[in-house]
């Protein structure tokens, strides 16, 4: 008996135009081998917290959950027959997303080479490159187009 060469793939998303190639080309895959197929968008608290305050408020985390709730939504729209379980976790987004990836025995982390800023990737490094080197599993970086 065979088995697949990726059971599980994990798509990740953060809403933003850049992200498609990479929600097209996870959902592709996950169409051709029939994968177990997890989508997950982190609400990034880093810019948010510190070591001596917490300033998350309410408001503006469930600001933050409804833009997760609405990337979670496109990748639904174009799923196109891909069985999906969504999930929006917070956190660090790839400490979250690699973490994830473990605790669910993901094999395939799919993940794109640039996020919602090119600042943000100045300031707190690239999430993508954090995930290529602590993930446990295969990842597969999409260049944005």
């Amino acid at each position: 008996m065979m088995t697949k060469i990726f059971e599980k793939i994990l798509i990740t998303t953060d809403g933003s135009v850049k992200n498609q190639p990479v929600v097209k080309k996870g959902l592709e895959l996950a169409r051709e081998l029939g994968s177990t197929t997890y989508v997950v968008y982190v609400i990034d608290e880093t810019p948010f917290t510190s070591s001596q305050v917490e300033v998350l408020t309410d408001e503006v985390y469930l600001k933050l959950k409804d833009e997760g709730e609405k990337a979670i939504e496109q990748v639904k729209k174009i799923a196109d027959g891909v069985k999906l379980e969504t999930f929006i976790l917070s956190g660090r987004p790839a400490h979250a997303i690699t973490k994830f990836a473990v605790k669910n025995k993901v094999d395939l982390i799919v993940v794109g080479s640039q996020g919602k800023s090119g600042l943000e990737r100045l300031l707190f490094g690239s999430v993508a490159e954090s995930i290529i080197r602590t993930a446990e599993c295969m990842v597969l970086v999409v260049k944005s187009k």
